[in-house]
């Protein structure tokens, strides 16, 4: 198992097999969440998770298809997908290969099989990761300038004081009362809704880096690399 909890969601509209999968996976130190149809699964916090185990052959929005809307999507694109998957011809393999796919299990496949794929994609995923972030992002407290991978960004006050608490704290959930009380101390009246509304822009402007501002249904928003 790699270092740090890592977020898995499966998405099969096999009950049994995703049942099965979760229960598995959560013993060997994973968080789980399952959608039964692909449908299901773009309702949730996508930008959440750290890899997708996504079946091909569902209802009326295929894994394929789900798959290409993820990887045209800035927030989710980086997010590695295994497709598992009853159709085990090579044309079938290469065309989820071409979509981004990050490796392709056949259908039946053993549970030893599956996590050591799991942990060699998280592995190699992670690597590259870190080689693409040799800048990274930077809240500058002195001079107030955000930068990209050193590249200058423009960001509002209140929008630069969030993005900074979060890179200063990194892996912390701040609720939303504490977003208030630290970035609006004059106790200004914010409604819940405005912080939705300025994690979501934040998100849009630090492209790639946008899916590090992780949410928790309930609690409120960090920072997770």
């Amino acid at each position: 198992m790699l270092g740090g909890k890592k977020r898995i969601l499966v998405v099969d509209d096999e009950e049994t097999l995703r049942e099965g999968l979760k229960i598995y996976l959560e013993q060997e130190g994973y968080s789980v969440e399952s959608a039964d149809s692909a449908e299901q699964a773009l309702r949730l916090d996508l930008v959440d998770f750290d890899l997708i185990l996504l079946d091909i052959m569902m209802g009326k929005i295929s894994g394929t298809v789900f798959a290409s809307k993820l990887k045209e999507d800035p927030m989710t694109a980086e997010i590695p997908i295994i497709f598992l998957t009853a159709k085990d011809r090579d044309d079938d393999m290469i065309e989820g290969l071409k979509l981004g796919a990050d490796d392709y299990i056949i259908k039946p496949f053993s549970i030893k099989n599956v996590l050591a794929r799991i942990e060699a994609v998280l592995r190699r995923c992670n690597t590259n990761k870190k080689a693409d972030r040799s800048w990274g992002i930077v809240c500058d407290r002195r001079s107030l300038i955000c930068t990209i991978d050193g590249k200058p960004i423009k960001l509002p006050k209140k929008e630069f004081e969030i993005l900074a608490l979060f890179l200063e704290n990194p892996g912390r959930i701040f609720t939303r009362d504490e977003l208030m009380q630290k970035v609006w101390p004059d106790n200004v009246v914010v409604a819940d809704r405005s912080i939705d509304v300025h994690i979501a822009r934040i998100r849009n402007k630090i492209v790639p880096y946008g899916k590090y501002i992780i949410s928790r249904s309930g609690y409120g928003y960090g920072w997770q690399d």
